[in-house]
């Protein structure tokens, strides 16, 4: 028998108005990408991790690998001398290359300056912000707080540096945004067959959303390894998502005929898929003989088959050298944070600082601080509080899995910090900032409620004074994540804490 009246609530309909569900979010993500590419060539300098990153896009540019660079290569690259590389050897990084290989696109096409080393990010960032708008909107099933979503993270003043900034968090925190937003479409397509069906108990087969997960998800890994935290974490969630609607259907074992059923597959989009995606991110330290650890002449000497051995060999001993170095990367930094003090924002980091001169004063100062919106990861703070009160007693799987998405990307680091006493940053919770984003979303839906709501004026008005001050604490932070020129009082003012200094 066909299962009658549980379609609205298996998979209740998207707001009937297609054409705005696509404006709006494109009209946020067009403001996102205004604050992410205005004068995206300031400061005309190497900004923080930038010395590495651009110059190892530009390494893989060059010779597929990431070579070992000159004592001032910091300073031949900002004045436009490309002679960077020693002529002896690969240099050993810590990182998988798919990050450098985003940021050496735009570096092949606008050449290795500042404005070529940060227009992927950029244009990721951008993206970001239009794949958490349209999640957003799905999940809540509404295009109004889909666009919250979408515009809290456009004006959330750590987004927009990382965007502006040629590092690797960016790219990480959209393939995993990329990767949950496959998962939720798939959520539905799921849903939508099992509601079709004649029985709880078919198989559900191909999934092509599920694909689209694992080479995202993957990807994220190819950025750097947090990203394994959440393949593990979402391909577990999927499988209980699919339990949850085999029982809501009224199958008596859904949890043992998801795992007979579903389990084979989703162990290839979330092991064999995410494991090819990181082997193709390595290609170019395969197909060259300048990488680390790499070696070509004798195994090439050799014969076809110990050079296939020989390379799964040397790659592998790599990896282990790369999980040891970033276990054991415990060096103090001047801006190095604990991870049980991120949501506090109470250790930023110093992307930029100069003195100039030109603002009328006698002390200028021109910055970049990788801070997040007080307003928006305070509210978040407050929002998680709210999920999980709302979770304890509804059991919405909306709830769960913002509170999984923000736990995977963030307590780990609590292991590596108290075990390992690794150096961390407060940019290190890039991935999580969209889950607490989504946080305040969900518990904005709930204070405006439903169409028939007697709460929903005020609601409204809550919720869109907190999306007012949210833009409003960006303006005032702007200056000194621009690198625009102040008076040092201007700046100081700025900064929320003494430790901010």
């Amino acid at each position: 028998m066909r299962f009658v009246n549980l379609r609205p609530r298996l998979v209740p309909p998207l707001p009937a108005n297609a054409l705005w569900g696509w404006a709006g979010p494109l009209a946020v993500t067009l403001f996102a990408a205004f604050l992410r590419l205005v004068q995206l060539s300031q400061p005309h300098a190497v900004v923080f991790d930038e010395e590495w990153y651009a110059k190892d896009a530009w390494s893989l540019l060059k010779f597929g690998v990431e070579r070992d660079f000159v004592e001032d290569a910091k300073q031949r690259l900002i004045s436009g001398n490309l002679d960077l590389f020693k002529p002896c050897c690969g240099e050993f990084v810590v990182h998988p290359p798919l990050g450098k290989w985003m940021i050496a696109f735009g570096e092949l096409i606008f050449g290795p300056n500042p404005f070529g080393w940060r227009i992927v990010a950029a244009i990721t960032g951008t993206l970001t912000v239009l794949v958490l708008a349209r999640t957003a909107r799905r999940m809540t099933r509404s295009t109004l707080l889909g666009c919250l979503a979408g515009l809290l993270l456009a004006v959330d003043a750590l987004h927009v540096v990382l965007s502006r900034t040629a590092l690797l968090d960016v790219f990480l925190a959209f393939w995993v945004v990329a990767g949950f937003a496959c998962l939720v479409v798939d959520r539905d397509w799921a849903r939508t067959r099992l509601e079709a069906a004649t029985d709880a108990g078919i198989r559900l087969g191909w999934r092509p959303w599920r694909l689209g997960a694992g080479l995202c998800l993957g990807a994220a890994t190819a950025v750097k390894w947090s990203g394994i935290f959440f393949v593990v974490a979402f391909a577990i969630l999927s499988l209980l998502w699919d339990a949850g609607a085999r029982r809501r259907l009224g199958l008596r074992t859904p949890y043992v005929t998801t795992l007979r059923l579903d389990a084979p597959l989703a162990a290839a989009w979330a092991i064999i898929v995410p494991l090819a995606v990181y082997l193709v991110s390595w290609t170019g330290w395969f197909l060259t003989d300048k990488g680390w650890g790499r070696n070509w002449e004798q195994a090439t000497s050799a014969g076809p088959v110990y050079f296939v051995i020989d390379s799964v060999r040397s790659w592998l001993s790599y990896q282990v050298e790369m999980l040891h170095s970033s276990t054991s990367l415990n060096a103090h930094h001047a801006y190095q944070s604990q991870p049980w003090t991120w949501p506090f924002l109470l250790r930023p980091v110093a992307f930029f600082y100069d003195s100039p001169t030109g603002c009328g004063a006698a002390q200028c100062t021109r910055a970049i601080i990788g801070a997040g919106s007080p307003v928006i990861w305070f509210g978040a703070l407050l929002a998680i509080i709210g999920v999980i009160t709302w979770y304890t007693g509804s059991r919405d799987w909306r709830g769960g899995t913002v509170l999984l998405g923000y736990a995977v990307g963030w307590v780990p680091w609590f292991y590596f910090a108290l075990a390992d006493h690794r150096t961390m940053f407060l940019f290190y919770m890039a991935p999580v900032l969209p889950f607490m984003i989504l946080a305040i979303t969900l518990v904005s839906g709930l204070l405006i409620g439903g169409p028939e709501a007697r709460r929903r004026p005020v609601g409204t008005a809550v919720v869109g004074a907190f999306a007012l001050l949210a833009i409003a604490n960006f303006w005032w932070l702007q200056p000194i994540l621009m690198a625009d020129v102040v008076t040092y009082a201007e700046w100081h003012r700025r900064l929320l804490f003494p430790s901010w200094l």
